[in-house]
């Protein structure tokens, strides 16, 4: 192809430049197409790593199977989120025999060669980030009253469904359906089959990571196919359809640690005591937590090299968020993190800055800003890095925790 486009060239150029240029162009087109077919065709499979699995068999991390159409957008979905250890594209519940040992390819799946489902296999901790939380965002990127496919996507294979691994994944998503049925938001009732984990075959390396590796075409595809409309018109986390459906469920499905504080005093902080807390605050606390400001690193009495056992919480709620245990020496010159006590005690927000985006961590009755969370934490510890401002927290030692009303967490310690 190379030869025919430069002896062209040559004989072109000179006589008539336009055509000629025209012609490379063409030619070149016709090259680029043909050439990133082949290395489509030749893309090598992706595998996931043993030791994700075997923490799987063991019970330290779950997985679950999310099939909503396109791929490249429910992988995109997970990338980043705290707790999620791995989101590998590939296709789910393959029948046929002949593709049982190495699974199908893109085109088997496309062509209607092999029934299968374009999916994404998510592996997280739930120590760190909850089935209802891994569920919701699946359930806030899709249609799911579309059993034809999704948006511009049609077929079986893009159709939307949930392979389960845990009887206590299929209890949320029914209660998250049925939320949504009983809402009467959608004309049409929800489709999205709940069905055992059966098999799961990652797809070829081209596949994986999309968004991250060919953004601007991701961003065209998403905008598209209709997607991202929808997703703005139906999933805004301001509307009270969305609160009824999973901020309900987020009160409802608290564990026993969460709903034995109901009794205590931070659960009830009323706007009166935060004012009146605020104003007893110092400078940098207030413009940390009020602000979303940022303490200078090692500042002195900010905890960063403070080893003593205990427990850190919200300096203007006094509502628990991490144990002494969970905290390691990062080199940063900020107090750092690898889990809070438990992921429903924060919430999470994007942080759009100039040059980068970072997940901001905030508390969850008081809303104080605390820093981020970044995910180069201790590989063994679950990846993630809990950056915490020391203003925004207060300290309470081990031998204290009783008298102030902390003492459920002394056994965790």
């Amino acid at each position: 192809m190379k030869k025919i486009i430069s002896l062209v060239s040559k004989k072109l150029v000179g006589k008539r430049p336009m055509y000629s240029l025209v012609l490379v162009l063409i030619s070149l087109s016709i090259f680029f197409i043909l050439y990133n077919t082949y290395d489509r065709a030749t893309s090598p499979k992706v595998t996931i790593e043993s030791s994700l699995l075997e923490k799987v068999a063991d019970g330290n991390y779950r997985k679950i199977v999310l099939a909503g159409g396109c791929f490249w957008c429910t992988e995109a979905e997970y990338e980043g989120v705290p707790g999620v250890i791995s989101a590998v594209s590939g296709y789910a519940d393959v029948t046929d025999p002949l593709y049982q040992k190495d699974g199908p390819t893109y085109f088997d799946v496309s062509e209607g060669k092999v029934k299968a489902r374009e999916s994404v296999l998510v592996i997280y901790n739930p120590k760190l980030v909850s089935d209802e939380k891994i569920i919701e965002i699946y359930l806030k990127h899709i249609d799911p009253t579309d059993g034809g496919g999704q948006f511009a996507d049609r077929g079986y294979h893009y159709s939307p469904a949930v392979y389960l691994t845990t009887l206590e994944q299929g209890e949320v998503i029914e209660t998250f359906l049925e939320r949504i049925e009983r809402t009467k938001k959608f004309e049409s009732g929800v489709v999205v089959e709940i069905l055992p984990y059966t098999n799961f075959f990652p797809a070829e390396e081209y596949h994986q990571n999309y968004k991250e590796k060919n953004s601007v075409r991701y961003a065209i595809y998403r905008e598209g196919s209709g997607r991202s409309s929808f997703v703005r018109n139906n999933w805004a986390d301001d509307s009270s359809f969305v609160r009824d459906i999973f901020q309900k469920d987020e009160k409802n499905t608290q564990n026993t640690t969460t709903n034995s504080m109901n009794t205590k005093k931070w659960t009830s902080f009323s706007k009166e005591e935060k004012e009146k807390r605020l104003r007893e605050l110092t400078p940098i606390s207030y413009k940390v937590t009020q602000e979303n400001g940022t303490e200078r690193a090692f500042s002195p009495g900010n905890f960063d090299k403070n080893k003593e056992a205990g427990i850190y919480v919200d300096i203007v709620s006094g509502e628990p968020l991490f144990l002494s245990k969970d905290k390691y020496d990062s080199g940063t010159g900020w107090p750092s993190f690898v889990a809070p006590i438990d992921t429903s005690l924060i919430t999470l927000h994007e942080d759009k800055g100039v040059f980068s985006t970072r997940t901001e961590v905030r508390s969850k009755i008081a809303d104080s800003h605390l820093g981020h969370v970044f995910s180069d934490g201790p590989k063994e510890r679950g990846g993630l890095r809990y950056c915490m401002n020391g203003a925004a927290l207060r300290f309470v030692a081990k031998d204290s925790m009783e008298a102030e009303g902390y003492g459920e967490y002394l056994s965790q310690l």
